[in-house]
């Protein structure tokens, strides 16, 4: 029997940072080929469906899975989500996942509490039978590095249901 060679994926992180150091990520998470599965824009605002208020639930549980991590302005989109994280290991010593807790004293880094965020979505939309969601692999982030690049971020996320038309994840958009 003869194995086809996965083609070699991109690595998306930063090979010398560590992700589980104290501070803010900007994280986007797209769904398998940015299918919509979580609303639609109504008037330039965001409408979520069961899923889309799935996803939303899970992003506001995020700190209650890891209580070291606190969460900033988020959007849930027909297709995809922005957020931004901070992650706050100072003094961590036990935390619990979406999907299993965490028993040692290891520091959670951004790939584990996305990883947990994507697998508690994917388990609760499955169960509202919606069995043909999945996501897309890894996800996209920005180290946040300044007051100034942290606000012009926020300020992406709260405008972008208003800029749909003209963003790069409404494939609608690029179709036409």
């Amino acid at each position: 029997m003869h194995m086809q060679a996965h083609p070699e994926r991109k690595p998306l992180r930063l090979k010398s940072f560590d992700y589980s150091t104290d501070g803010a990520y900007f994280a986007t998470i797209c769904t398998a080929n940015r299918e919509h599965f979580f609303g639609e824009i109504r008037d330039k605002k965001m409408v979520p469906n069961a899923c889309g208020k799935i996803t939303q639930k899970c992003w506001r549980e995020i700190p209650d899975h890891f209580p070291h991590v606190r969460i900033d302005e988020f959007v849930v989109m027909p297709n995809h989500v922005h957020g931004i994280v901070w992650i706050e290991n100072e003094n961590v010593t036990v935390g619990g996942g979406h999907a299993r807790p965490l028993r040692s004293r290891k520091k959670s880094n951004l790939s584990t509490i996305i990883g947990s965020f994507k697998s508690a979505v994917s388990k609760q939309t499955h169960e509202i039978n919606t069995t043909d969601f999945a996501w897309q692999k890894s996800f996209h982030d920005r180290i946040i590095r300044d007051d100034e690049e942290l606000n012009r971020i926020r300020e992406y996320i709260f405008l972008n249901p208003e800029n749909w038309e003209n963003d790069q994840n409404n494939l609608d958009d690029i179709q036409k």
